[in-house]
């Protein structure tokens, strides 16, 4: 607060919470993980190769539940 306007800050955070109450719950990095794994094994990927075909899958199933660029890493992570 370089202002020193927190009754400003303190107004805008409190909208954030209100905000946060109506956005899908994001998956945990486990459940993220648990869940790549079975899509996966769903379309028989077995190396980076076969990123697109879990990618397709993943994101339309987990579509609010999770960001794409975590999808993404995850995914590279697992194939890798």
């Amino acid at each position: 607060m370089q202002q020193g306007r927190q009754d400003l800050a303190d107004e805008e955070l409190a909208q954030v919470k209100v905000m946060e109450q109506y956005l899908p719950q994001q998956m945990t990095p486990e459940a993220l993980e648990a869940a790549l794994r079975d899509i996966i094994a769903e379309v028989g990927a077995t190396s980076g190769k076969d990123m697109g075909k879990v990618m397709g899958v993943a994101t339309k199933r987990l579509a609010g539940q999770a960001e794409g660029r975590a999808i993404s890493a995850k995914v590279k992570e697992l194939l890798g």
